[in-house]
């Protein structure tokens, strides 16, 4: 038989199956793979519900419906001051992966190199070395994942189209700053290249800081594209609703590639999330109020057990560095005897990290995933107090 794709051959299954098929296994908690163990807003779903009985359950516009994509447009303009024409500017996906996805084969062509920071969310290198394009990685160090200047401006090059990068960040919690977004759009005026916005935590930003989309800074709106996320905002990630803003020729075009992936999404979740999207203020602050509560009891709780706990802006995950509890282990040996000893599952950040592999930088961190409830995080704690307990009582003995 003749050789399947080598790219995708060559990756192994995904580190949050692993560990969640482990969690599994052995009846651990899993605070591996990033969803809530809720379900969103009520009315957010009967809405779904009662359009798929009152409204077209046939092919809706690849674009989306215009309720959604009008919804959007408000949204932007209401958050960040974007001004977006929804017939041209928007354009509702099949989750932000699809989103992503469309807009890498769209705007790069074999060859073209495209800038990441890394650690990355796991689906960014596979569809960028599918479009043939060539990446050129930037390393972002624990624990407080600064952005080297001169790091990111060896990156770019005349061969550079674009820049694909994520804030808040998946899986260090960064919220990018002013000023790195000023640097970023700096490099890019200077290359003459787009930006690919991975935006789907815009929501869960905690401590009065800002969500600053990078299409809101001078000259950034016709080279930038910004995703998000439906299922981020309203807790509802089987769902699979995203959407893409930017400028409309950009759009024109990643809408040819949205074509002949997943054309359209289920009409009744995107009037489900029309109506999401036109909730208060207080629906959008109580949501970032819930997730930093449980992220700072969850931190505090780490910290009290002794783990090395890095500072977290926003999303959904929390880093900590488990050495000062005196285990020495590769991260993902350290991630197994947690399943099996402490019943808690785990993701090794060495694992979003392109190559990266035993006794690397970060082969001593883990990424926690604290958006669950509060007793499910207190079952945890527990157990983690326990399994350092036996840990320090083994150093000793």
């Amino acid at each position: 038989m003749k050789k399947a794709n080598d790219i995708l051959s060559s990756y192994g299954t995904t580190i949050f199956e692993v560990m969640s098929r482990l969690a599994v296994e052995q009846g651990a908690i899993n605070l591996g793979q990033g969803f809530p163990d809720e379900d969103g807003p009520e009315d957010v779903r009967r809405r779904a519900a009662e359009a798929l009985m009152t409204e077209s359950n046939q092919y809706p516009s690849m674009w989306g419906v215009p309720a959604l994509r009008q919804a959007v447009a408000r949204h932007d303009r209401h958050f960040y001051g974007i001004g977006l024409d929804w017939q041209t500017q928007v354009m509702v996906t099949s989750g932000a992966t699809e989103a992503l996805t469309a807009s890498i084969l769209a705007l790069v062509n074999p060859g073209d190199e495209v800038v990441l920071f890394e650690p990355l969310y796991d689906s960014y290198l596979p569809i960028v070395r599918l479009a043939g394009a060539v990446p050129r990685l930037v390393r972002l160090d624990p624990p407080h994942w600064r952005i080297d200047p001169e790091s990111l401006a060896a990156a770019f090059s005349d061969r550079t189209k674009l820049i694909l990068f994520n804030t808040p960040m998946n899986p260090t919690g960064k919220v990018f700053t002013r000023e790195e977004l000023e640097l970023i759009a700096s490099l890019l005026r200077r290359y003459d290249c787009y930006a690919i916005c991975d935006e789907v935590y815009e929501h869960l930003i905690f401590d009065d800081r800002k969500h600053i989309p990078l299409m809101t800074l001078p000259g950034m709106a016709e080279r930038c594209v910004r995703i998000a996320s439906a299922g981020k905002t309203f807790s509802l990630t089987g769902w699979k609703v995203g959407y893409i803003s930017g400028a409309a020729d950009m759009l024109s075009v990643i809408a040819k590639a949205h074509q002949f992936l997943t054309f359209t999404t289920p009409p009744n979740l995107q009037h489900a999330v029309a109506y999401g999207l036109a909730k208060p203020d207080s629906y959008f602050d109580g949501l970032s109020r819930s997730f930093a509560e449980r992220r700072d009891f969850f931190a505090g709780g780490l910290g009290d057990i002794g783990f090395g706990v890095s500072p977290c802006g926003g999303t959904y995950f929390l880093i900590a560095d488990y050495r000062p509890l005196g285990i020495d282990l590769p991260a993902g040996e350290f991630c197994r005897l947690l399943i099996e000893q402490a019943g808690v599952a785990v993701i090794p950040v060495s694992a979003f990290y392109a190559g990266e592999g035993q006794g690397g930088p970060t082969d001593h961190y883990v990424r926690f995933c604290f958006c669950k409830r509060r007793e499910v995080l207190e079952d945890a704690l527990s157990r983690l107090r326990r399994f350092a307990g036996q840990c320090r009582r083994r150093a000793v003995g």
